[in-house]
């Protein structure tokens, strides 16, 4: 607990010495992990001066936990963050005052990744299974649903907690198949590693579609003028990376070189598919049947008023 709390004031003195933006053309965003491929349209936008054309300096912070970045927006702290959409929900029946204005990633990328040799060819086949997550809460209502919907019961397999060893534990023969890995990553490291995946979608095994990386902001700053900016620029990130995949690749790695390794360009290079065309759309059936769907499994209380955790940019 003592670290949770030192790491949490570390990142807070870390965001505050990049310059709180509240006011000016500044924003500081708060990522949901560190710098990896699924941030692509970012880097892409403020390498080709999108944010800067605008007036916008973007600075992008990684925090040492994913779930930092609300709860610094909530605070005060920070002026947006990337999450995911069923973690919105949760912050908000938990009373943090979010407000989703866009997404970067409109799909899902979660998925039940197993290992050809394995010979799991149906989700049926996971009867008897050990099975491996890194988070509790979604990936488990994932799991029973995928598994329902084959009529296999969650009790019918061994769901354990192996963190972020997903695709050790996966190849070390522990567990037979994992959940809470991205579609855009696990599944590439583990064929360019020699070890063939097999992977099955939630959206087309009864899980409700939803969207995997969201930009929220504080409620008290919906009407903020630069998340207009923003989003246009970001728009541009994505035409221009999906215009030129291997050009905006080899910028990345010079800014940076820790991610300049095959397994990172191949998700570099697979994500492109995910990004959101337009990032400042909304699918409000998507989002509401998917609040209903959390209501439904018990992981929030209520489904919250889709006016009260959503806005439109103008």
């Amino acid at each position: 607990m003592i670290c949770r709390i030192l790491s949490l004031i570390l990142l807070l003195v870390t965001s505050l010495s990049f310059g709180k933006s509240v006011a000016g053309d500044d924003i500081t965003l708060i990522l949901d992990w560190y710098i990896y491929p699924s941030h692509a349209p970012l880097i892409v936008a403020e390498q080709q001066g999108y944010f800067a054309e605008k007036g916008l300096k973007v600075k992008l912070i990684a925090p040492s936990d994913p779930s930092d970045g609300p709860k610094l927006v909530a605070a005060n702290e920070a002026d947006m963050a990337l999450t995911y959409q069923p973690q919105l929900l949760m912050q908000i029946d938990q009373g943090l005052p979010l407000v989703r204005l866009g997404s970067l990633v409109d799909t899902p990328l979660n998925c039940l990744v197993t290992l050809r040799n394995q010979k799991i060819l149906d989700i049926k086949d996971l009867k008897g299974k050990v099975i491996g997550y890194s988070s509790g809460g979604i990936d488990n209502a994932m799991l029973a649903t995928m598994l329902a919907n084959h009529d296999v019961k969650l009790s019918d397999v061994k769901f354990v907690n192996v963190g972020y060893d997903l695709v050790q534990a996966l190849i070390s023969g522990n567990i037979q198949a994992f959940t809470g890995g991205m579609r855009n990553v696990e599944p590439i490291l583990l064929n360019l590693s020699g070890y063939p995946s097999q992977v099955f979608y939630p959206e087309k095994n009864g899980f409700p579609s939803y969207e995997e990386l969201i930009f929220v902001v504080n409620r008290d700053h919906v009407e903020d003028q630069r998340w207009s900016k923003f989003f246009l620029a970001l728009r541009q990130g994505v035409e221009y990376l999906t215009a030129h995949p291997e050009e905006s690749w080899q910028k990345a790695i010079k800014q940076y070189p820790e991610l300049n390794n095959p397994s990172n360009k191949a998700s570099w290079l697979a994500s492109i598919q995910y990004f959101s065309k337009n990032p400042a759309a909304l699918d409000k059936e998507k989002y509401q049947t998917f609040a209903e769907f959390m209501e439904s499994q018990k992981l929030i209380k209520k489904a919250p008023d889709l006016s009260s955790y959503t806005a439109l940019v103008h």
